[in-house]
Protein backbone atom coordinates (compact mmCIF):
# COMPACT_ATOMS: atom_id res chain seq x y z
CA UNK A 1 0.00 0.00 0.00
CA UNK A 2 1.63 3.61 -1.29
CA UNK A 3 0.04 5.51 1.11
CA UNK A 4 -0.28 8.98 0.24
CA UNK A 5 -0.24 11.91 3.24
CA UNK A 6 -3.08 13.73 1.76
CA UNK A 7 -4.30 14.38 5.77
CA UNK A 8 -2.62 17.80 5.87
CA UNK A 9 -0.62 17.71 9.88
CA UNK A 10 -2.95 21.03 10.23
CA UNK A 11 -5.77 19.15 9.03
CA UNK A 12 -5.32 16.45 11.57
CA UNK A 13 -4.69 18.91 14.49
CA UNK A 14 -7.80 20.29 14.42
CA UNK A 15 -9.47 17.08 13.51
CA UNK A 16 -8.37 15.57 16.62
CA UNK A 17 -9.58 19.17 18.97
CA UNK A 18 -12.88 18.72 17.41
CA UNK A 19 -12.30 15.07 18.47
CA UNK A 20 -11.85 16.24 21.89
CA UNK A 21 -13.62 18.69 22.67
CA UNK A 22 -16.99 16.88 21.29
CA UNK A 23 -16.65 13.32 21.04
CA UNK A 24 -17.22 13.16 17.59
CA UNK A 25 -16.89 9.57 17.12
CA UNK A 26 -19.42 7.46 18.94
CA UNK A 27 -18.26 4.19 20.58
CA UNK A 28 -20.06 1.24 20.68
CA UNK A 29 -19.72 -1.76 23.41
CA UNK A 30 -18.55 -5.22 21.86
CA UNK A 31 -16.66 -8.48 22.65
CA UNK A 32 -13.29 -7.73 23.80
CA UNK A 33 -10.90 -7.63 20.88
CA UNK A 34 -8.71 -10.51 20.27
CA UNK A 35 -5.67 -11.29 18.18
CA UNK A 36 -5.36 -14.13 15.58
CA UNK A 37 -3.22 -13.31 13.03
CA UNK A 38 -0.65 -15.87 14.19
CA UNK A 39 -1.49 -19.40 13.86
CA UNK A 40 -3.60 -20.39 16.38
CA UNK A 41 -2.43 -23.10 18.90
CA UNK A 42 -3.39 -25.25 21.95
CA UNK A 43 -0.92 -24.77 24.82
CA UNK A 44 -0.72 -28.34 26.45
CA UNK A 45 2.29 -28.02 29.65
CA UNK A 46 1.14 -28.68 33.04
CA UNK A 47 -0.15 -26.07 34.47
CA UNK A 48 1.13 -24.73 37.61
CA UNK A 49 0.79 -26.63 41.11
CA UNK A 50 3.10 -24.24 43.38
CA UNK A 51 1.63 -22.76 46.77
CA UNK A 52 1.50 -19.02 46.15
CA UNK A 53 2.70 -16.59 48.57
CA UNK A 54 0.68 -13.91 49.72
CA UNK A 55 0.11 -10.99 46.97
CA UNK A 56 -0.12 -13.18 44.07
CA UNK A 57 -2.26 -14.68 42.00
CA UNK A 58 -4.17 -17.56 40.19
CA UNK A 59 -6.35 -18.04 37.57
CA UNK A 60 -7.74 -20.57 34.99
CA UNK A 61 -4.96 -23.02 36.52
CA UNK A 62 -2.38 -20.45 36.36
CA UNK A 63 -0.25 -18.85 38.76
CA UNK A 64 2.10 -15.84 39.46
CA UNK A 65 3.93 -15.11 42.69
CA UNK A 66 3.90 -11.96 44.37
CA UNK A 67 6.98 -10.22 42.31
CA UNK A 68 5.46 -11.13 39.28
CA UNK A 69 1.93 -9.88 40.07
CA UNK A 70 3.22 -6.75 41.11
CA UNK A 71 4.97 -6.19 37.80
CA UNK A 72 2.19 -6.76 35.94
CA UNK A 73 0.10 -4.51 38.31
CA UNK A 74 2.70 -2.11 37.37
CA UNK A 75 2.72 -2.27 33.27
CA UNK A 76 -1.30 -2.21 33.98
CA UNK A 77 -0.81 1.57 35.25
CA UNK A 78 1.69 2.05 32.34
CA UNK A 79 -0.81 0.94 30.34
CA UNK A 80 -3.82 3.38 31.67
CA UNK A 81 -0.88 6.38 31.40
CA UNK A 82 -0.46 5.51 27.93
CA UNK A 83 -3.91 5.29 27.30
CA UNK A 84 -4.97 8.84 27.34
CA UNK A 85 -2.64 10.30 24.97
CA UNK A 86 -3.45 7.40 22.73
CA UNK A 87 -7.32 7.57 22.39
CA UNK A 88 -7.88 10.73 20.85
CA UNK A 89 -5.33 10.34 18.04
CA UNK A 90 -7.31 7.13 17.02
CA UNK A 91 -10.68 8.56 17.44
CA UNK A 92 -9.74 11.31 15.02
CA UNK A 93 -8.23 7.95 12.62
CA UNK A 94 -11.96 6.73 12.47
CA UNK A 95 -13.55 10.32 11.99
CA UNK A 96 -11.40 11.26 9.47
CA UNK A 97 -11.11 7.97 7.82
CA UNK A 98 -15.01 7.80 8.06
CA UNK A 99 -14.73 4.32 10.32
CA UNK A 100 -16.68 2.88 12.86
CA UNK A 101 -15.07 2.86 16.50
CA UNK A 102 -16.01 -0.82 17.60
CA UNK A 103 -15.82 -1.43 21.60
CA UNK A 104 -14.35 1.25 22.58
CA UNK A 105 -14.82 0.61 26.39
CA UNK A 106 -12.93 -2.77 25.80
CA UNK A 107 -9.87 -0.23 24.96
CA UNK A 108 -7.60 -1.31 27.83
CA UNK A 109 -6.98 -4.81 28.40
CA UNK A 110 -7.89 -6.23 31.75
CA UNK A 111 -5.35 -7.17 34.57
CA UNK A 112 -6.69 -10.41 34.79
CA UNK A 113 -6.17 -11.27 31.19
CA UNK A 114 -2.86 -9.17 30.74
CA UNK A 115 -2.18 -11.66 34.03
CA UNK A 116 -3.31 -14.83 32.38
CA UNK A 117 -1.51 -14.23 29.32
CA UNK A 118 1.92 -13.78 31.13
CA UNK A 119 1.74 -16.66 33.00
CA UNK A 120 1.03 -18.63 29.93
CA UNK A 121 4.32 -17.08 28.21
CA UNK A 122 6.06 -17.97 31.88
CA UNK A 123 4.80 -21.85 31.60
CA UNK A 124 5.74 -21.91 28.02
CA UNK A 125 9.45 -20.60 28.83
CA UNK A 126 11.05 -21.91 31.19
CA UNK A 127 13.70 -19.20 33.13
CA UNK A 128 11.83 -16.21 31.41
CA UNK A 129 11.41 -13.11 33.10
CA UNK A 130 8.51 -11.73 33.75
CA UNK A 131 9.87 -8.00 32.09
CA UNK A 132 10.62 -10.37 28.58
CA UNK A 133 7.00 -11.56 28.92
CA UNK A 134 5.63 -8.24 29.52
CA UNK A 135 7.97 -6.89 27.08
CA UNK A 136 5.90 -9.37 24.36
CA UNK A 137 2.45 -7.81 24.80
CA UNK A 138 0.92 -5.55 21.97
CA UNK A 139 -2.43 -5.28 23.20
CA UNK A 140 -2.97 -3.98 26.34
CA UNK A 141 -4.50 -0.54 24.66
CA UNK A 142 -6.31 -1.97 21.59
CA UNK A 143 -9.05 -0.41 19.51
CA UNK A 144 -11.42 -2.00 16.70
CA UNK A 145 -11.86 0.50 13.49
CA UNK A 146 -14.99 -1.13 11.06
CA UNK A 147 -15.41 0.11 7.66
CA UNK A 148 -18.21 -1.84 5.02
CA UNK A 149 -16.88 -3.72 2.39
CA UNK A 150 -16.98 -1.16 -0.51
CA UNK A 151 -15.01 1.78 1.71
CA UNK A 152 -12.44 -0.62 3.38
CA UNK A 153 -9.87 -0.47 1.53
CA UNK A 154 -9.82 3.64 1.14
CA UNK A 155 -10.48 3.97 4.51
CA UNK A 156 -7.66 1.56 6.39
CA UNK A 157 -5.24 3.96 3.79
CA UNK A 158 -6.49 7.00 5.34
CA UNK A 159 -6.67 5.81 9.27
CA UNK A 160 -3.34 4.26 8.74
CA UNK A 161 -1.56 6.77 7.34
CA UNK A 162 -2.97 9.46 9.89
CA UNK A 163 -1.51 7.43 12.72
CA UNK A 164 1.61 7.05 11.04
CA UNK A 165 1.38 11.00 10.40
CA UNK A 166 1.83 11.53 14.41
CA UNK A 167 5.04 9.66 14.79
CA UNK A 168 3.09 6.41 15.84
CA UNK A 169 6.04 3.50 14.51
CA UNK A 170 4.50 0.12 13.08
CA UNK A 171 5.56 -3.17 14.53
CA UNK A 172 3.06 -5.37 13.25
CA UNK A 173 0.93 -5.67 10.27
CA UNK A 174 -1.10 -8.68 9.89
CA UNK A 175 -2.70 -8.93 7.13
CA UNK A 176 -4.91 -11.80 6.47
CA UNK A 177 -7.51 -11.24 4.17
CA UNK A 178 -5.62 -13.57 1.41
CA UNK A 179 -5.17 -16.49 3.18
CA UNK A 180 -7.37 -19.94 2.69
CA UNK A 181 -8.40 -20.68 6.26
CA UNK A 182 -9.22 -18.75 8.91
CA UNK A 183 -9.23 -15.27 10.85
CA UNK A 184 -9.81 -12.61 8.23
CA UNK A 185 -9.19 -9.16 9.32
CA UNK A 186 -6.12 -6.78 9.42
CA UNK A 187 -4.18 -6.62 13.21
CA UNK A 188 -1.73 -3.34 13.18
CA UNK A 189 0.68 -2.85 15.88
CA UNK A 190 2.08 0.64 16.99
CA UNK A 191 4.39 1.99 18.95
CA UNK A 192 3.51 5.50 20.55
CA UNK A 193 5.59 8.12 20.00
CA UNK A 194 5.83 9.60 23.85
CA UNK A 195 5.03 6.78 25.57
CA UNK A 196 7.17 4.07 24.01
CA UNK A 197 3.54 1.87 24.77
CA UNK A 198 2.68 -0.70 22.15
CA UNK A 199 -1.05 -0.51 21.03
CA UNK A 200 -3.34 -2.55 18.66
CA UNK A 201 -5.59 -1.65 15.87
CA UNK A 202 -7.39 -3.90 14.41
CA UNK A 203 -9.18 -3.00 10.93
CA UNK A 204 -12.28 -5.04 10.34
CA UNK A 205 -15.83 -4.94 8.12
CA UNK A 206 -19.04 -5.65 9.57
CA UNK A 207 -18.78 -9.59 8.17
CA UNK A 208 -15.29 -10.10 9.74
CA UNK A 209 -15.78 -8.78 13.44
CA UNK A 210 -19.28 -10.38 13.38
CA UNK A 211 -16.92 -13.93 12.32
CA UNK A 212 -14.48 -12.49 15.28
CA UNK A 213 -17.06 -12.40 17.73
CA UNK A 214 -18.53 -16.01 16.87
CA UNK A 215 -15.59 -17.60 17.24
CA UNK A 216 -14.10 -16.30 20.43
CA UNK A 217 -14.96 -18.79 22.73
CA UNK A 218 -13.86 -21.12 20.86
CA UNK A 219 -10.54 -19.75 20.12
CA UNK A 220 -10.10 -18.92 23.48
CA UNK A 221 -11.03 -22.54 24.54
CA UNK A 222 -8.33 -23.71 21.98
CA UNK A 223 -5.52 -21.75 23.80
CA UNK A 224 -6.31 -22.95 27.04
CA UNK A 225 -3.62 -24.88 28.99
CA UNK A 226 -4.65 -28.40 29.24
CA UNK A 227 -6.49 -28.06 25.35
CA UNK A 228 -5.73 -31.52 23.75
CA UNK A 229 -4.48 -31.31 20.12
CA UNK A 230 -7.68 -33.28 19.06
CA UNK A 231 -10.06 -30.74 20.61
CA UNK A 232 -7.46 -28.03 19.77
CA UNK A 233 -7.86 -28.74 15.84
CA UNK A 234 -12.14 -29.67 16.23
CA UNK A 235 -11.95 -25.99 17.70
CA UNK A 236 -9.90 -24.59 14.64
CA UNK A 237 -12.16 -26.16 12.09
CA UNK A 238 -15.01 -24.92 13.67
CA UNK A 239 -13.44 -21.07 13.44
CA UNK A 240 -12.45 -21.39 9.46
CA UNK A 241 -16.29 -22.62 8.92
CA UNK A 242 -17.30 -19.70 10.41
CA UNK A 243 -14.26 -17.84 8.38
CA UNK A 244 -14.78 -18.85 4.95
CA UNK A 245 -18.52 -17.18 4.43
CA UNK A 246 -16.79 -13.82 5.23
CA UNK A 247 -16.36 -11.79 1.80
CA UNK A 248 -13.15 -10.11 0.94
CA UNK A 249 -13.03 -6.13 0.15
CA UNK A 250 -11.44 -5.70 -3.32
CA UNK A 251 -7.39 -4.84 -2.28
CA UNK A 252 -7.88 -5.98 1.30
CA UNK A 253 -5.56 -8.53 0.49
CA UNK A 254 -2.75 -6.27 -0.64
CA UNK A 255 -2.81 -3.56 1.96
CA UNK A 256 0.40 -3.01 3.54
CA UNK A 257 1.58 -1.24 6.12
CA UNK A 258 2.99 2.86 5.90
CA UNK A 259 6.19 3.53 5.75
CA UNK A 260 8.38 5.53 9.02
CA UNK A 261 8.45 8.73 8.09
CA UNK A 262 12.19 8.69 10.08
CA UNK A 263 14.11 6.90 11.36
CA UNK A 264 13.49 6.37 15.32
CA UNK A 265 16.33 7.27 17.35
CA UNK A 266 16.26 4.78 20.37
CA UNK A 267 16.06 6.20 23.67
CA UNK A 268 18.74 5.15 26.37
CA UNK A 269 17.51 2.10 28.16
CA UNK A 270 16.01 2.49 31.19
CA UNK A 271 17.48 -1.44 32.68
CA UNK A 272 20.56 -1.49 34.80
CA UNK A 273 23.74 -2.40 33.22
CA UNK A 274 26.26 -4.90 34.28
CA UNK A 275 29.69 -3.62 35.34
CA UNK A 276 32.71 -4.30 34.02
Amino acid sequence: MNISRTVSRAATAAALAATLSVGAVQSVTAAPVDDRAGTARAVNAPVFKEPLDKGGWTGDGLSLNAADNAEVDAFVDRAKQAERSISPQVRTAALLSGAELIGFDHRLKSADSLKRKVATSLLEHPGQRVNDALAGISDSVRYTLQWPEGHYTEGVTRAASVLSDWGNDTTKWSNTWGRAKGYKAINSGWRAPLSEHLFEVQFHTPASKYAQEATHKLYEEQRLPGTSPERARELQAQQDAIFAAVPVPPGADRLTAPAPLAPRVPRPSLRPQPVG
